[in-house]
């Protein structure tokens, strides 16, 4: 193997709402984005952790009709099943113990807008029917209230789990898997990136460039064809993690 240092190769990536790839798996992706953004339909990304889903549902919201109204998101593994009802629908005074005023939940606040809910499969069985009401009938009621609110919002949402295999074993509804599946986006495993390891490497060290007195103008080759031959199974999350490792402890 060569000795010699590798060096910054002169690269010009698109950047799309935050994303940055020489992938044309990616640049597909990035069309299907447009189309399904012009609609209202409810689009489900599927996608491992760290391939920034967020970042697709943002720019499903920010190139639609909606991009003046407000961005929600939520992650539905990070909540009991009551605080997610409370975050989700909002809460009346007095509905448990602690809340002494109304609340407006994510639903409200993303009215004309859209709500990115992260993590969906984890959606508890008891919430799942009342997010179902929301998509069919644009109408929920917060918690311990009852009188029902309209809405106007566009739901998207993420996972990493196969929603119809938990429909079939009973942990997801059926009707609900329907409502969020009608148009389904695929992000590719940055290992399946044709390209990107490179790219993302190199830009991620001018980033860090950027920040601070340390620079970084080439990699040790055996590190280099480390890094090209790594599965990733982090995803760009664990890039971004041995990136920035490499400049505090390089």
């Amino acid at each position: 193997m060569s000795t010699s240092i590798v060096r910054r190769p002169d690269l010009n990536p698109s950047v799309f709402h935050g994303m940055v790839t020489v992938a044309p798996e990616m640049l597909a992706l990035f069309e299907l984005v447009r189309r399904a953004a012009r609609s209202e339909a409810t689009v489900l990304i599927r996608g491992e952790s760290g391939t920034g889903k967020e970042l697709v549902a943002s720019a499903l919201h920010y190139e639609g009709p909606r991009a003046a109204r407000p961005f929600n998101a939520v992650n539905c593994a990070t909540f009991t099943s009551d605080l997610l009802a409370s975050e989700l629908f909002g809460h009346v005074r007095g509905a448990f113990t602690g809340a002494v005023r109304d609340r407006q939940g994510l639903l409200t606040l993303s009215h004309r807008g859209t709500l990115f809910l992260d993590e969906v499969a984890e959606l508890p069985l008891e919430l799942q029917a009342r997010l179902l009401r929301v998509l069919q009938v644009q109408r929920f009621t917060p918690v311990g209230g009852t009188t029902e609110q309209e809405v106007d919002v566009r739901v998207i949402s993420a996972t990493n789990l196969g929603l119809r295999r938990l429909a079939a074993e009973g942990r997801f509804r059926e009707d609900l898997m329907y409502r969020l599946r009608v148009v389904v986006l695929y992000l590719p495993r940055l290992a399946e990136r044709t390209g990107d390891v490179a790219a993302l490497t190199w830009h991620l060290i001018d980033t860090h460039n950027g920040k601070g007195a340390r620079k970084i103008h080439g990699i040790d080759p055996d590190a280099w064809a480390a890094i090209l031959q790594y599965p990733w199974p982090g995803n760009i999350r664990e890039l971004q993690n041995n990136i920035e490792q490499a400049f505090v402890l390089g």
